[in-house]
């Protein structure tokens, strides 16, 4: 039987394709509307800001670190310089064995196996195309070897860069401080600060000293480069520079000649050398031994290094100049005897015999002289010059511990004095109040004796002493100490104001008088303490002596240095200025643990200083104003 055949009906299958192709166009249709909407939409509505997401994948800002500033003294010699220096940097990317690598440099340079653990650590924290300094410092030997081999190791770079540099070392350290890496703690204190984008470059930053203090205007101002980036975020091109603004050069009023000269002179000592304008504050010696290196903390210290200043029973990072804290022992009876004068407890002719002790009503106690056999008739004048003890346990117990107190704050003791240097304490002025808030006990009568002739509780700094100094010798002008004598700005010397606290006014003037004509016998007459050490200065000057127990002595028990610990002994002060008449320059030296007094052992060290400080500047303006007239 034979199949039915069908028929197509064209009819239908036109109708059926010309639907699949209107389906088929709509569908195109639709799909091009969507990619035209879509390129409207990235070409158009968002072209500003995908070009800037666009230009930040394809252009980079890399920072630049500003050249830090230059500190100078007085006379124009370098105290912190920048020096260049050349490190050893890998990058990671371009070496096909790391390992291998880093093994054939230890062999062909040797450096120690810290250098390897320091830059592993360092690594951690970059990218590999990123160069990481392997050594930080090339001495001549590793840059000449390497310079030779460098063909066989790609990827291995020297580069150059400048560094802090201290050419002084130990001379100045207390004073000038030094830089350091920047640590996480450094890190958090500059983002508290919104200043973290301005060291974006830097790898180092003020730690103590002038660098600390005046780090902001050392610093700088960090520069940028833009530079153009590949998809792997290399640099391909440099596209533009934004130059870094360097730190400002900064002067000091320290004099390198005076600071030589007091480290020669302290040497082995423990102690603090102070020479400080009268007029102004500034500062021209500040001396701390022991002292160290700075240069060792530039790069970063090492453990060894750092636990052998940190342990050191000499204790070489203690600023004793600021941070010292001593009885300032006879060195204030000056002060005491000016608040006698002022309460009117004593006048210029008050007199006391002085047998050699001074016992106070129904205490069985003597309290000794350092003269044995005493002094005989004292007044305020004698008992300064010769430095007569019972006649200053006789009136701070008139005075009392609370008027004591409270005059010599007014001297600054007790408090911060405003040094430009942030390593400063207030050392302790002692008051009845005090006591009883620290120990919760009262005060007793013997400790308003000991505390009249510099002892018990009563401590103060060099500095202190320094501003206390200047003060009497100056009728109660209150100089702001500073190490700051000016900016240079673009070229420009911008000198630094001069700071003046509130002066201390006295009811009588004429009391001035009388402590400084005192004083001035402390140097100048065959009794005054200091008078040995000043016989024939080529001028005229005044001061004081004072020694420090460290140590009490038992009621019956003799003082003999030599029969006792070094550690025991007692410290050796002196303070002074020069000239006699319209003083201009105040000396403080304080010497630990010494083989004498104050009059034997500091006196003939503030001589020498003085002695300097009139040759190089009292000569010299003589030398200026003979050259004048000649003109």
């Amino acid at each position: 039987m034979r199949q039915r055949t069908h028929i197509r009906d064209h009819e239908t299958e036109a109708a059926l394709f010309s639907r699949r192709v209107l389906v088929a166009m709509a569908v195109v249709v639709t799909v091009f509307i969507t990619l035209a909407s879509n390129m409207y939409h990235l070409q158009v509505s968002e072209h500003n800001e995908l070009q800037t997401r666009s230009n930040d994948n394809r252009i980079k800002l890399l920072p630049l670190a500003p050249n830090r500033g230059l500190i100078y003294d007085r006379n124009g010699t370098l105290l912190a310089e920048n020096i260049p220096i050349y490190s050893l940097d890998v990058t990671p990317e371009a070496i096909p064995d790391l390992d291998k690598t880093l093994s054939q440099l230890q062999q062909l340079l040797d450096f120690p196996d810290s250098t390897l653990v320091r830059f592993h650590r360092n690594l951690k924290n970059q990218r590999r195309f990123n160069n990481v300094p392997l050594l930080d410092n090339l001495n001549e030997r590793q840059l000449a070897i390497f310079a030779a081999q460098q063909y066989k190791y790609p990827g291995v770079s020297i580069e150059a860069r400048l560094i802090r540099s201290y050419p002084h070392k130990e001379l100045l350290t207390h004073a000038v401080g030094y830089v350091a890496k920047i640590n996480p703690n450094d890190v958090k204190r500059l983002r508290e600060n919104d200043e973290l984008a301005n060291y974006a470059a830097s790898r180092t930053i003020g730690k103590l000293g002038i660098e600390k203090y005046y780090e902001k205007v050392l610093h700088g101002k960090v520069g940028y480069q833009s530079v153009e980036v590949n998809n792997r975020g290399r640099a391909v091109r440099t596209l533009s520079v934004e130059a870094p603004e360097p730190g400002q050069d900064i002067v000091l009023e320290l004099d390198l000649a005076l600071q030589r000269k007091a480290l020669n002179l302290l040497g082995e000592k423990r102690g603090s050398i102070i020479l400080m304008d009268a007029k102004t504050g500034g500062v021209l010696t500040m001396v701390s031994t022991p002292s160290y290196d700075p240069n060792w903390f530039v790069n970063g210290i090492s453990y060894k290094q750092y636990q052998s200043l940190l342990n050191s029973t000499e204790s070489p990072l203690l600023n004793r100049a600021t941070q010292g804290a001593y009885p300032p022992a006879s060195t204030i009876k000056p002060q005491i005897g000016l608040l006698g004068l002022e309460e009117e407890i004593i006048t210029r002719k008050t007199r006391i015999w002085d047998p050699g002790w001074f016992e106070i009503d129904g205490v069985d106690r003597r309290y000794r002289d350092w003269l044995a056999w005493g002094h005989g008739w004292v007044d305020i004048e004698t008992a300064i010059t010769e430095s007569c003890d019972t006649f200053y346990y006789d009136l701070s117990l008139k005075l009392g511990v609370d008027k004591i107190s409270g005059f010599m704050r007014k001297f600054g003791f007790g408090e911060m004095t405003g040094i430009d240097i942030g390593e400063e304490v207030s050392a302790l002025m002692p008051s009845r109040g005090w006591k009883r808030a620290r120990f919760g006990q009262p005060w007793y009568a013997g400790e308003t004796l000991s505390v009249g002739i510099g002892q018990s509780y009563w401590t103060a700094t060099p500095i202190q002493l320094a501003v206390a100094t200047a003060m009497i010798a100056r009728n109660g002008e209150h100089p702001v100490p500073r190490l700051l004598q000016g900016k240079i700005d673009e070229g420009v010397f911008e000198k630094a104001p001069i700071i003046h606290k509130e002066p201390l006014t006295l009811s009588d003037s004429d009391n001035w008088d009388i402590i400084n004509n005192a004083m001035r016998n402390v140097n100048m007459t065959p009794k005054g303490t200091a008078n040995n050490a000043f016989e024939g200065a080529p001028y005229t000057s005044a001061g004081k002596t004072g020694t420090a127990q460290v140590r009490s002595l038992g009621q019956e028990e003799e003082y003999n240095a030599e029969d006792i610990a070094e550690r025991y002994r007692d410290n050796a002060m002196y303070i002074g200025y020069a000239p006699a008449t319209n003083p201009e320059v105040v000396v403080v030296v304080a010497i630990e643990n010494s083989l004498g007094g104050g009059g034997s052992i500091a006196a003939p060290v503030a001589r020498e200083m003085l002695d300097l400080w009139h040759l190089r500047f009292n000569q010299g303006k003589k030398q200026q104003v003979k050259t004048h007239a000649d003109d």
